[in-house]
C-alpha cells in the first residue's frame, strides 16, 4: 500500500507539472536576469556628444570594462519620439561601426547602445548625447552645354543639339551649391571615352569635350557632384549630334493633278511629310521658283501666283539645327485657258443612208492639250434645229464612247426625214479646264434628189419671130435623179414675160406625169415645144413635181430657166439673104440687155 501511494503522489505531480504554462517559466527566467548583476562598464569611446553637429559619415567605437562575457551590442537611433529603430547590431569585436547621417533627416537625435552580458544574461545600456545632424547635400544649380544649336537639354524630347563635326567639342559647364564640395563627374558623353574628374584639387566647373570621333546619335549625360561628407547629388543633360538633313517623301502640289487650272497654288505637305529620323527634327522648308532665289517657310502650306505654262519647283527640308536635306524637284504646269473649237465634221445625213453615220468634233489646246478620256459628244433629235435642248429626244443623249469623235447608227434613217440632229461637245483639257460647245443642228434630209441636167436642157434657138408660123421652138430637156427612184413623177412647162411686175403668174404650158419607174435608171429625156406668142422676152422654166408631193433632198432645183425673144417682123438677122449693118447689131444687143434687167417675178 505504501509504495503505491506514493507511486500516485509522483504521478499527480508529474502532471501537474506537465500542465504548468511555460508563461510563467519565461517569467521566472526574466525575473531571475532582471534581479542579477553584471560587472559591464559600456561607455561611448567615440560618439556624439550632446549638442554635437554632425555631418556625413561618423565613425562610432565602445569602451568596455568590468568582468563580462559580451556576445553583441545593438546600436539604436531616436528623434526623441520615444520610439527607437536599430542602425546596427555589432556582434564581433572591435566594438566600432560607422554611422551615416546621411540616411535621416537633419533634426536632433540620442544614440543608444545595448549590450549583452552572456554571464549573467543581463542587458547593460549606454546613451550618447543628444547631438545634431546637419547634413547639406549638394545642390546642382547649373548643368548645360554650351552653343547648343537647338533645345534646352532638360529632358529626352527637348534635347540640347549640336551639328558639329566628328572632330567638335562640346563644352558642358556646372554649377553647385554646398559648404563642402568636393569634386564632379560625367558619364555618357559622346565618346569613345569619357572627360576626367573635375576636382578635387582645382575644380573648373566644366569640361571642352572632345573625342576627336563624335558621332551622330543621342546621349544622356550625367553629372555627379560629391562633397566631403561622401554626399551627392546627379542630374541628367540629354544631348544630340545631328549632321544630316531631313528627307521630304513627297508633296502635294495644288489639287494634286499634273496641270492646274489657276494660277493660285497651294503647295502642301513641306513639313509634314518631311522626317528627320532620329535627328533634331524638322524645323522649316525651303522652295525655289524656276531658279530664283531660295523662300524659307515655317507652315506646311504656302500658295504661290504662276503665269500660264510650265514652272520648276525646288523644295528641300532645314532642320532644328541647320542641316539642309537633298533638293527634290517639282513639275507645276498651269493652264487657265479653256480648250478652242475647231468644228463639226459630220457625214452626210438622209434617209437613204444604210448603217452609222460619223461625227467628229475638233478643237485644239495649246495648253495641256485636249483629255480625250474625259471629253464627249452629245446628241439628240430636233424638229426645228433650234435651241439649246433637242425637244424630240426631250434631253442630251451621251455616245457610248468617250472621246471627241462617234458614230450615231439608226435602225431606219429614213424614219427622221426633215428632223434635225443636234449636236454638242464637251471638251476637257488635261488641267481640267471644261469647255461645252454651242449646238450645232444637221438636217437629215430626203435622200432623193430630182434635178434638171443643166448642160442637156435647152432651147434650139433663142431669137424667133412670134406666131404660130415662125415662133416656135423646141426644148430638149433631162430629167436626172440621184439614185433609181420607181415612182412616178409630175413634170411641166411653164412661161411668163420677162417685163412682167409681181401680180403677173406663171402660165402653164404643158403638165405630164411620167409613169412609175420613168426613173429607174435615175434618168429621162424630154422634148417640149413651145410657140413665142408676141414680141419681146419670156421666160420658160421646167418644174419638177410641182405638186410637192415627193420628198426630196433639194428642192430648190426643181427648176431650170431659160429666156427667149420674141423679135419684130423685119428685125435684123431674121430675113434669110440679108446681111445687118454693124450699127443695127449694136442696137439689138442694147435692148436685148435692157430688157434681160426688167423685173422678174
Amino acid at each position: 500500500m505504501g509504495r503505491g501511494w506514493v507511486s500516485a503522489v509522483l504521478v499527480v505531480a508529474l502532471l501537474m507539472v506537465s500542465t504548468t504554462p511555460m508563461e510563467n517559466f519565461q517569467l521566472i527566467e526574466q525575473k531571475k536576469v532582471h534581479h542579477s548583476t553584471s560587472n559591464l562598464v559600456l561607455t561611448f569611446a567615440n560618439g556624439p556628444t550632446t549638442d554635437q553637429d554632425i555631418v556625413g559619415l561618423h565613425s562610432i567605437s565602445f569602451s568596455l570594462s568590468g568582468d563580462a562575457n559580451v556576445s553583441s551590442i545593438l546600436i539604436e537611433i531616436s528623434s526623441g519620439s520615444g520610439s527607437w529603430s536599430t542602425v546596427t547590431n555589432l556582434t564581433s569585436t572591435p566594438w566600432l561601426t560607422y554611422f551615416d547621417s546621411t540616411s535621416y533627416a537633419n533634426g536632433s537625435y540620442t544614440l543608444r547602445a545595448t549590450a549583452w552580458d552572456d554571464d549573467v544574461n543581463e542587458n547593460v545600456i549606454a546613451s550618447s548625447g543628444t547631438f545634431n545632424i546637419v547634413n547639406q547635400v549638394p545642390v546642382i544649380t547649373i548643368f548645360t552645354a554650351l552653343n547648343a544649336a537647338a533645345g534646352s537639354g532638360a529632358s529626352a524630347s527637348d534635347r540640347a543639339w549640336f551639328g558639329i563635326e566628328s572632330d567638335g567639342t562640346i563644352s558642358y559647364r556646372w554649377g553647385a551649391s554646398d559648404d563642402d564640395l568636393s569634386y564632379a563627374t560625367i558619364t555618357n558623353v559622346p565618346g569613345p571615352g569619357a572627360p576626367a574628374n573635375d576636382g578635387p584639387s582645382g575644380i573648373s566647373y566644366g569640361w571642352d569635350w572632345s573625342s576627336g570621333a563624335m558621332a551622330e546619335g543621342t546621349w544622356n549625360s550625367r553629372l555627379t557632384v560629391y562633397d566631403s561628407s561622401s554626399l551627392s547629388a546627379t542630374q541628367t543633360l540629354f544631348i544630340g549630334i545631328d549632321r544630316t538633313g531631313p528627307t521630304l517623301s513627297s508633296i502635294t502640289i495644288g489639287d494634286g493633278s499634273n496641270w492646274q487650272t489657276t494660277s493660285d497654288v497651294t503647295i502642301r505637305g513641306l513639313i509634314d511629310n518631311a522626317d528627320d529620323g532620329q535627328g533634331s527634327g524638322v524645323s522649316s522648308a525651303q522652295y525655289s521658283l524656276d531658279g530664283q532665289n531660295w523662300n524659307t517657310t515655317l507652315t506646311d502650306s504656302v500658295q504661290i501666283t504662276l503665269s500660264e505654262g510650265n514652272h520648276t519647283l525646288h523644295v528641300r527640308s532645314i532642320d532644328r539645327v541647320g542641316n539642309a536635306g537633298a533638293v527634290n524637284q517639282f513639275d507645276i504646269r498651269i493652264d487657265e485657258t479653256l480648250p478652242e473649237s475647231i468644228g463639226w465634221t459630220v457625214d452626210e445625213l438622209t434617209t437613204s443612208r444604210i448603217g452609222p453615220a460619223n461625227i467628229q468634233f475638233s478643237a485644239i489646246d495649246e495648253g495641256s492639250g485636249i483629255d480625250n478620256s474625259n471629253s464627249y459628244l452629245q446628241f439628240g433629235f430636233d424638229s426645228n434645229g433650234v435651241g439649246q435642248t433637242p425637244d424630240l429626244s426631250g434631253n442630251w443623249q451621251q455616245m457610248s464612247t468617250p472621246g471627241l469623235t462617234g458614230t450615231i447608227g439608226l435602225a431606219s434613217w429614213a424614219t427622221k426625214s426633215r428632223q434635225y440632229l443636234m449636236f454638242r461637245a464637251v471638251v476637257v483639257d488635261n488641267a481640267g479646264n471644261e469647255y461645252i460647245s454651242n449646238p450645232s443642228s444637221y438636217q437629215i434630209l430626203p435622200g432623193l434628189d430630182l434635178y434638171w441636167n443643166s448642160t442637156e436642157t435647152n432651147l434650139d434657138r433663142l431669137i424667133v419671130r412670134p406666131g404660130e408660123t415662125d415662133g416656135n421652138i423646141t426644148i430638149t430637156s433631162l430629167l436626172e435623179s440621184n439614185q433609181n427612184y420607181g415612182g412616178s413623177v409630175n413634170v411641166r412647162l411653164e412661161s411668163a414675160p420677162a417685163d412682167r411686175s409681181s401680180t403677173v403668174s406663171w402660165t402653164v404650158m404643158e403638165s405630164r406625169t411620167l409613169d412609175a419607174g420613168a426613173l429607174s435608171d435615175s434618168q429621162e429625156s424630154l422634148i417640149w415645144n413651145y410657140t413665142v406668142p408676141n414680141t419681146g422676152q419670156f421666160d420658160l422654166r421646167l418644174v419638177i413635181d410641182y405638186v410637192n408631193v415627193i420628198d426630196e433632198y433639194d428642192e430648190g432645183n426643181n427648176y431650170n430657166h431659160m429666156v427667149v425673144t420674141g423679135a419684130a417682123i423685119g428685125s435684123p438677122g431674121l430675113v434669110p439673104s440679108f446681111a445687118p449693118s454693124v450699127l443695127l447689131l449694136l442696137l439689138a444687143g442694147f435692148i436685148i440687155t435692157a430688157l434681160q434687167r426688167r423685173t422678174r417675178d
